[in-house]
């Protein structure tokens, strides 16, 4: 578990989901800031990624007080085929806590488990905007790296198209 003065970061739990919609909620209603509109945070959406996260994967919290100022989750695809990789990654960091180093702690904190307490992943993947450069650098310093483009995958707000771009971290050391 990893503390600093601000904020504890924790594995989440399932009593943290209206916490966790709160915040899916707040960084919605950027422009941007998720690929979903405030409408599409339903409680099912929630309790699918936290429930995935807690039992197939993992699923972080980071706790201001009794706020959840961020989240992030990752967790296999279905076929066994995938079992090797954590998949569906999304992170959320509260926009008046964005910029201050909590989206990096907590994303840390996650490749961290990874590498200590799941040896059988050997990859995590995710997927950013393009026009989003400020994440795909941010990716990047944390070892992701880009696997191309999903050309035309987003409609954007004013119906022209961006692309979607793929990224994963491998594992050192082996081959997946």
């Amino acid at each position: 578990m990893a503390t600093t003065p601000r904020f504890q970061i924790r594995p989440a739990q399932l009593e943290d989901a209206q916490g966790i919609r709160q915040l899916y909620l707040a960084v919605a209603r950027i422009e941007g800031g998720l690929a979903r509109v405030e409408s599409e945070i339903s409680e099912e959406y929630i309790h699918h990624n936290l429930s995935s996260g807690i039992h197939k994967g993992v699923c972080l919290v980071a706790v201001q007080d009794t706020q959840i100022i961020a989240e992030i989750h990752a967790y296999p695809p279905f076929p066994k085929v995938f079992a090797h990789v954590l998949s569906d990654l999304t992170i959320a960091v509260h926009p008046e806590f964005q910029g201050s180093g909590v989206g990096r702690a907590i994303f840390t904190e996650l490749l961290s488990t990874v590498k200590e307490q799941q040896a059988h992943i050997l990859r995590v993947e995710l997927i950013a905007r393009e026009s989003n450069q400020k994440a795909i650098r941010f990716y990047q310093s944390l070892g992701f790296e880009i696997e191309g483009a999903m050309k035309g995958r987003i409609r954007r707000p004013d119906g022209n198209f961006e692309a979607d771009i793929p990224m994963a971290w491998v594992r050192t050391n082996t081959h997946p």
